[in-house]
């Protein structure tokens, strides 16, 4: 029988950052998945970042996490998106190479000391009475462990269509979880049904690619962990667009979409939505963006984004024929949508513990999320407290105003999901205090206290926003036709460099990306003055914490929506229960008068 401190379920984007945050803690690491050879696959797009999403991995690098390094490593084109637009969003989008991505993936998470594959489909948590004690697999083993992390992607339940056809698989060629959805009602978690879907691949020589706009990478390329990989500039991607042609085929057979046929009962992700709901959503529009994007180095395949579809195979044949470049195009493999299972968020701490089953960790599509970047920051956070349970240590979380992974987890976790979950910039209150580029000032402090980053990485953080500091006050004390040079850096069209010439320093006294933070902080300083102020504002309510055990239904005034929802929820503190749906100002007012009277 093998044992483990931690088992984590399942080899995709979540179980990847799981079973490394937790073996940085020392804990012994068994990632279960049912083909090994499928660790880090990238079933849809094979990109990391992009806006919204690119903070998410600067926050997982900045956390010792191994997404940034991965999409470093096996980059094949990477661009900055907004690169006109404020620093708040402004966000690198890296096209990775499929396979490489993956074979990247398995080489360093197996390679660690503390983690053990184990080739096997678990078909139920084990319990002993109300104690979780491990995991069974569909062949009758048993594997014992403090805690478990299910990271299960699309798997539970899986079904996927093609038209009004399905068959149960987890994503296309590969079987579903078919029995963990039994296991997680029985501990008592609901379960959502969710859906999703990829565009169709195609064959990379049968496409014009005269017709299409070359969009070519940046040259020197951007990186989520400063270091640059072989091929970061190998390959261009190119666009197209939707015809007339395409928009008539799709709206005369949307009977033959399982979705609007009324087969599929999942509910869709509104932010990442089929080609069918963008024409029948956009009517008036003539014609849809799609962005054309290779496969990888070696594959024949391109990704057709912007172009999902649940509807027949010979039907997309023609759809994608009816688009510039594509006429005498050869699909590789047909889009598809797949149906799964996922648990309430609602039922999980804000470390991802479930509330139904102690020592019980979820993460990734299974929490009711979409994207990579999402599965694989929430697959840290719950590795990490996996691994702090099974060592006999309190849960730890990111608050809201922490960042990216904060903001989604909190949202997850208090305001629930009835629909798949996309991080988006606009979700974040204080994201010009939230970039990309001051993850590691904001994050590393925490991940070094947390075991996750070195003591070293920590003083080589600190040591860098030192000079930065000091910068700004030399700027500060420094004169440029009559104002400081701090004051005359904030005019939009003057750079750092050119200040730096003004004032007759013989060259910059900082590296690129330090000099990029003393530029930031000078031009948006009377923005991020009042961004603090905000934080300062929402950190008050924070102060106002709420008992565990507190009883909702004996406060007086408390709406019953909110004595139900409050006391399924249990947050915090009085600025968690402020972003519960349903809770109303009297509801809070009547929280803060209960409090004021709860003796010290």
């Amino acid at each position: 029988m093998k044992v483990f401190d931690v088992i984590v379920v399942g080899g995709g984007h979540a179980g990847i950052e799981a079973a490394w945050a937790a073996a940085r803690l020392g804990a012994k690491v068994g990632l279960v998945t049912s083909n090994p050879e499928r660790i880090g696959l990238m079933p849809c797009n094979p990109a990391v970042g992009g806006p919204g999403k690119s903070q998410l991995v600067a926050e997982i690098e900045a956390l010792g996490g191994l997404m940034g390094k991965l999409a470093d490593a096996t980059a094949i084109h990477t661009r900055v998106l907004n690169r006109s637009k404020g620093p708040a969003v402004q966000s690198l989008r890296v096209q990775v190479d499929r396979d490489g991505y993956a074979l990247e993936a398995q080489r360093v998470l197996l390679a660690h000391p503390n983690i053990e594959s184990v080739r096997a489909e678990v078909a139920a948590l084990w319990l002993e009475g109300d104690k979780l004690r491990g995991v069974q697999t569909v062949d009758g083993r048993k594997i014992v462990a403090q805690a478990v992390v299910v990271a299960s992607g699309t798997f539970l339940q899986g079904v996927v269509w093609y038209g009004r056809q399905s068959r149960p698989a987890g994503r296309q060629g590969e079987p579903p979880a078919r029995f963990l959805s039994e296991s997680l009602k029985a501990v008592g978690h609901r379960l959502l049904r969710f859906k999703t879907g990829t565009p169709p691949r195609i064959q990379a020589d049968s496409v014009d690619y005269e017709q299409l706009e070359t969009v070519p990478a940046d040259d020197p390329p951007e990186t989520f962990s400063g270091v640059v990989g072989p091929h970061a500039t190998a390959r261009p991607t190119w666009q197209t667009r939707t015809t007339a042609l395409t928009h008539r085929l799709i709206q005369e057979n949307l009977h033959l979409s399982p979705l609007y046929g009324g087969d599929i009962e999942g509910v869709g992700p509104r932010y990442c939505p089929s080609i069918e709901d963008k024409v029948v959503r956009f009517a008036d529009k003539d014609t849809h963006l799609l962005f054309v994007e290779p496969d990888g180095l070696h594959t024949t395949e391109l990704y057709l984004q912007g172009f999902s579809s649940s509807l027949p195979p010979e039907l997309q044949v023609r759809m994608v024929q009816s688009l510039p470049g594509f006429e005498r195009a050869i699909i590789q493999r047909y889009a598809y949508a797949v149906e799964y299972d996922a648990v309430d968020p609602l039922e999980l701490s804000p470390g991802l513990q479930s509330r139904k089953m102690p020592g019980l960790f979820t993460a990734g599509q299974l929490n009711g999320t979409s994207g990579y970047e999402e599965a694989a920051a929430q697959g840290l956070l719950a590795g990490l407290n996996a691994a702090r349970y099974a060592m006999g240590f309190e849960e730890v979380y990111l608050p809201r105003d922490s960042g990216y992974i904060g903001v989604m987890v909190d949202d997850l976790v208090h305001r629930g999901v009835d629909e798949p979950y996309r991080m988006m910039t606009s979700r974040v209150e204080l994201r010009l205090l939230c970039r990309s580029d001051n993850a590691d000032e904001r994050l590393v402090p925490l991940a070094a206290a947390w075991g996750l980053r070195s003591q070293q990485d920590l003083k080589a953080v600190q040591s860098k926003y030192t000079r930065v500091q000091n910068e700004l006050l030399r700027l500060q004390n420094s004169r440029i036709e009559g104002v400081s040079a701090l004051q005359y850096l904030r005019r939009p069209e003057v750079s750092y460099l050119q200040v730096l010439q003004q004032v007759g320093y013989p060259e910059a006294p900082l590296d690129k990306a330090e000099a990029y933070q003393v530029e930031v902080r000078a031009k948006y300083a009377g923005y991020m003055e009042r961004a603090a102020k905000l934080r300062e504002r929402l950190k008050e309510l924070e102060a106002y914490l709420l008992p565990a055990t507190l009883n909702y239904g004996k406060i007086p005034s408390l709406s019953r929506e909110a004595v139900e929802k409050l006391g399924r929820v249990r947050p915090r503190s009085v600025a968690e229960a402020s972003r519960v749906p349903g809770i109303r100002d009297s509801d809070l007012t009547a929280l803060l008068v209960y409090l004021t009277k709860i003796p010290a």
